[in-house]
């Protein structure tokens, strides 16, 4: 069983997401709080990281940064999600996450992103 962590300031679509992703099948934790992102991924190993761009005063591009420039974490996909970015920017930057998801997103959409990434 893949495990996922989710990362968003939004605790309902925390729960959403945890909701769908283990209907899928998927081990599922989330974190609020961008802050202690390394402290979770340490404890509970994921392998594909969800993250929220705009995480309450932390930027998410910063944070997929850190992870990929890390030598433990950096073989981790990241799969960036916002409502307010757009998905050529995101993708083109410095140490860029592995796929973009635009929100609203589709189930189905992100699930076969999801899929694709853990099969790569």
């Amino acid at each position: 069983m893949s495990r996922i962590l989710a990362v968003d300031d939004d605790k309902d679509i925390l729960e959403a997401l945890q909701l769908v992703l283990e209907d899928y099948g998927y081990e599922v934790n989330t974190l609020a709080d961008g802050h202690q992102l390394f402290d979770m991924i340490n404890k509970e190993q994921p392998d594909l990281i969800l993250m929220d761009i705009m995480l309450n005063g932390l930027d998410g591009r910063d944070l997929c940064k850190h992870v990929k420039l890390n030598d433990k974490t950096h073989s981790i996909p990241v799969i960036m999600i916002s409502a307010s970015h757009n998905v050529g920017d995101v993708l083109k930057q410095e140490c860029a996450p592995d796929d973009f998801l635009a929100k609203p997103f589709d189930i189905s959409m992100l699930i076969n992103k999801i899929q694709r990434q853990l099969v790569a």
